[in-house]
Formats: C-alpha cells, structure tokens, sequence
C-alpha cells in the first residue's frame, strides 16, 4: 500500500493510531487529538462545554474557498477517521460533533485517569456516562 510509508513518515503517534484503526477498528486519539479535547472541553470561568456543543470549526472568510470548513489539523484528522462529523447549524461557526465511533474512543480514553483526569473533567466523564 502506498498508504503506509506517507502514515510512517508523518509520526510514530500518527502511525500507531492508524494501524490501531486499520487492524483493530477501533481507533484511538492520536496526542494531538487528546490535546484538542482537553483544551476544548476544559472548564473555562467555571463553565463547561458540552459534547452535544462539539468542537467550534471556523470557515474561510474570503478567497476562492470562502464559506467552506477550515478545521484544524487535528480536527482534519479526526474527520478523516470518522470520529468527528462537521455540523452546520447556519451560524457563522461550525461544529465537529462526534460520532458513534468518536464517543467509543472517548470512552477509552478515559479509562486513562492521566488523559482526563477527573477533578478537571468529571462534567465530560458523567456526560459520557450518560450516552447511550
């Protein structure tokens, strides 16, 4: 496959979470990933964002790709493996909601207390609990 040497040579990370996705189907957060969540799903002024809320995703404001998705490269990454879908509620904003297999792999990743540790991110633990 030509796949795999342009997968290896972008990090061991990158790699280790596509092969995870190509032999396990079950993929995990590359770092960057988990970076991401934390950062966006942190407590903030004391209030907390939900995951119904996702992940804001801007657009391109002029050029020849105005109005279209200008995710992040992490966020890029994660709608390319369909852990996230990008939701388009006619705000100005964007918004990379989770799928099925997005919230699957959230659920593992917080069986690592270190990735979400649970006096920061206990509101993102309990709603995970609650998902069907």
């Amino acid at each position: 496959m030509d796949l795999f040497p342009s997968v290896l040579r972008c990090g061991k990370a990158v790699a280790s979470a596509f092969l995870d996705t190509v032999m396990n189907n079950d993929p995990e957060f590359t770092p960057k990933e988990r970076e991401l969540i934390r950062r966006e799903f942190m407590l903030r002024l004391s209030s907390a964002r939900s995951l119904h809320d996702g992940i804001l995703v801007r657009r391109w404001a002029t050029g020849p790709n105005k109005g279209k998705p200008k995710p992040p490269a992490a966020v890029q990454s994660m709608l390319d493996r369909g852990l996230v879908a990008l939701d388009d509620d006619g705000s100005h904003w964007l918004k990379a909601v989770f799928t099925a297999t997005g919230i699957a792999a959230l659920r593992r990743m917080t069986e690592d207390k270190r990735a979400l540790p649970p006096g920061e991110y206990q509101h993102l633990l309990d709603e995970l609990a609650n998902l069907p």
